[in-house]
């Protein structure tokens, strides 16, 4: 079992889109579904996922994931896959 992410472990606050709240999210390295980088309930499977995928469950990885998204995560970077891939090739860089 993968890691479980509360609202609250997160540094940011994210907005909430209810209408999408049930949808599948993240469904591997090569999820082609649109990423929504301003809704929680997309943000939250992302970081799970990325967290199990580099093999650690710290907060301070957690909070560099999310200031990779949030700052370094550029625009053309649309997909699920390829926003997954961004950020654990990116976190793996730096730890």
């Amino acid at each position: 079992m993968g890691l479980c992410i509360k609202p609250s472990d997160l540094k940011y606050k994210y907005p909430k889109v209810f209408e999408t709240r049930y949808e599948q999210k993240l469904i591997g390295r090569d999820d082609p579904a649109p990423f929504n980088r301003d809704d929680l309930f997309d943000i939250i499977p992302m970081l799970e996922a990325a967290m199990d995928e580099l093999g650690r469950d710290d907060g301070w990885t957690l909070h560099l994931l999310e200031d990779i998204l949030n700052e370094d995560l550029p625009r053309f970077v649309n997909t699920r896959g390829e926003v997954f891939r961004f950020l654990t090739g990116s976190a793996s860089e730096i730890i």
